[in-house]
């Protein structure tokens, strides 16, 4: 229960920060493309980076606080560092016709659900 307790608070910490940092830089940045979503994304894979090697060596952290920040904090920052990681992984260990098939079935299956989602509410709710 405690993990559970501890995802649930960072979730809510990632996702007020994600809300925080995207606001600040589109705000600063004046235009229309989306750099706020941009930043989130490469500054969750730094971090989630930095924390997978600070966090494996002599670092001992709790299993349920290393939770708290992987799914926690970093999941509601933002999934694409969990994306980054685990295609990091796969390249890290070899593997680099897995971690091509991870990148671009992510981005092309992504895109392809996010407009058959729009376009099943658009059908369905007639919007």
């Amino acid at each position: 229960m405690t993990k559970v307790v501890l995802i649930f608070i960072g979730s809510g910490a990632g996702g007020v920060l994600r809300y925080a940092v995207v606001g600040w830089s589109q705000r600063l940045a004046n235009g229309s493309f989306p750099i706020g979503t941009l930043l989130v994304n490469i500054s969750g894979c730094l971090l989630v980076g930095f924390l997978a090697a600070a966090l494996s060596g002599r670092v001992l952290v709790r299993e349920e606080y290393r939770i708290a920040l992987f799914i926690g904090l970093l999941g509601g920052y933002t999934t694409f560092s969990t994306f980054g990681l685990e295609t990091f992984a796969l390249l890290n260990a070899g593997q680099t016709w897995r971690a091509l098939l991870n990148i671009i079935s992510s981005i092309v299956l992504g895109l392809v659900c996010v407009g058959a989602g729009y376009r099943w509410a658009e059908n369905w709710l007639g919007v």
